[in-house]
């Protein structure tokens, strides 16, 4: 079976509850499920089970989404608990704070791994990032998320799922990046801060964005450079 599992918290520190405020009379995380349902592909939501997550159950319930709860902080033990549960042979590893990403790219993505015929690899957009921050995806085989499971010590590798195996500390996996012929990495379009909420619920509200592909959504980055200010002092943080 082929999944997309997005991980989705209530607990943010930089915007509390980030994926539940709304845009356009919508949540953002509905934005989200909506866009990647653009795969035709199952979207399994791994949530916390800390007490807090009774508001993304609901939405899942709403929806109709299957939703697996596991551990806050060790995010690695969640994905590897409900790729499991769900029998999910090939992973594609989203985060619910990008409520834009395209699942074209993520369509293309995939058939792309698929030609590759290798469980070792890593195939993703955002180790060598081209794209705009917000349509990030990850790749990978059960095999390489249970060996990570089974081998990661450090406290970032469980937080963060996928660094145990983009590190290839393994010395087994073959990385394989998604890249574009432009780069269009400067654009911020993932939801982290009230600034980034600020520039999502513009493009969604004004600019219909959530109708919209990447590139299209990058045009108008382009066309509007005071859209791009809104959130241009953000920083990442860092894995």
């Amino acid at each position: 079976m082929i999944a997309i599992i997005t991980q989705a918290r209530i607990n943010s520190n930089r915007l509390p509850r980030k994926i539940l405020c709304e845009a356009g009379g919508k949540p953002f995380l509905q934005y989200h499920i909506e866009r990647l349902q653009q795969t035709g592909l199952p979207v399994l939501v791994a949530t916390t089970n800390d007490g807090s997550e009774a508001p993304i159950l609901d939405f899942c319930k709403q929806f109709g989404l299957p939703c697996f709860r596991g551990d806050e902080q060790n995010v690695l033990q969640r994905f590897y608990d409900c790729a499991r549960e769900h029998r999910v042979q090939t992973i594609i590893r989203v985060t619910s704070d990008c409520p834009l990403i395209d699942g074209n790219i993520i369509a293309a993505g995939i058939k792309a791994y698929q030609q590759l015929g290798q469980d070792q690899v890593y195939y993703s957009n955002a180790l060598v990032r081209t794209y705009p921050r917000g349509m990030d995806y990850e790749i990978f085989s059960f095999k390489l998320l249970e060996e990570a499971w089974r081998n990661a010590t450090e406290d970032a590798d469980r937080e963060h799922v996928t660094p145990y195996i983009w590190k290839n500390r393994s010395g087994t996996v073959e990385l394989v990046h998604d890249v574009t012929e432009e780069d269009n990495s400067r654009f911020r379009i993932t939801l982290d801060t009230p600034e980034d909420k600020e520039l999502l619920t513009r493009l969604i509200e004004d600019h219909k964005a959530h109708r919209l592909n990447c590139q299209a959504i990058t045009d108008i980055l382009k066309q509007h450079p005071e859209l791009v200010e809104i959130n241009k002092s953000i920083e990442q943080k860092k894995v």
